[in-house]
């Protein structure tokens, strides 16, 4: 059996400048569908079949993304969609406080999730560093480590925490 798992990121409004946005950092193609054309979910946990409710052209949320997939050449898949109903911009969860403290030499988080990107190269990770950073905040910068060529964590303009990697040398 084979698996994949696949972020999926919930935004409240601009699922589909986020998706732009990382497509100008790791390339690849956007495929997207807003909920005035494929509708709103109508949630059931005994129903036998997804049923999907439709939504007006002129309604609020019609061009908010029902479904976002990032499919990038070099493997990364990302997923995203707007919260139908919501709206502000910025990541579905971001009304709730989120920290980042450094206390007793160490560096405390409260966020639900990272999204852990390694590379091969610091080349390469450089390049995508540069990119994800640009309108974001440095939590560590992309250094070298002691159990790897380099190691980094920021979170970029869209309220995304990354986590970078290097493979360390055979």
């Amino acid at each position: 059996m084979s698996i994949t798992a696949t972020a999926h990121l919930n935004f409240r409004g601009n699922a589909r400048e986020a998706l732009t946005f990382y497509q100008s950092v790791f390339g690849g193609q956007v495929m997207a569908a807003t909920y005035a054309q494929v509708g709103v979910p109508r949630d059931s946990a005994t129903s036998e079949r997804a049923v999907f409710t439709p939504v007006d052209s002129s309604a609020p949320d019609a061009e908010h993304l029902a479904f976002g997939m990032l499919a990038a050449d070099n493997g990364l898949r990302l997923a995203a969609y707007d919260v139908f109903g919501a709206g502000g911009g910025g990541l579905a969860g971001a009304g709730r406080e989120y920290s980042v403290t450094r206390a007793g030499g160490g560096l405390t988080h409260t966020e639900s999730s990272f999204l852990l990107l390694n590379s091969d190269t610091l080349a390469e990770a450089g390049e995508l560093w540069e990119k994800l950073a640009v309108g974001g905040t440095v939590i560590q910068a992309l250094a070298p480590a002691d159990w790897a060529p380099a190691y980094g964590m920021l979170t970029d303009r869209f309220g995304v925490t990354w986590i970078f990697g290097i493979a360390p040398a055979s």
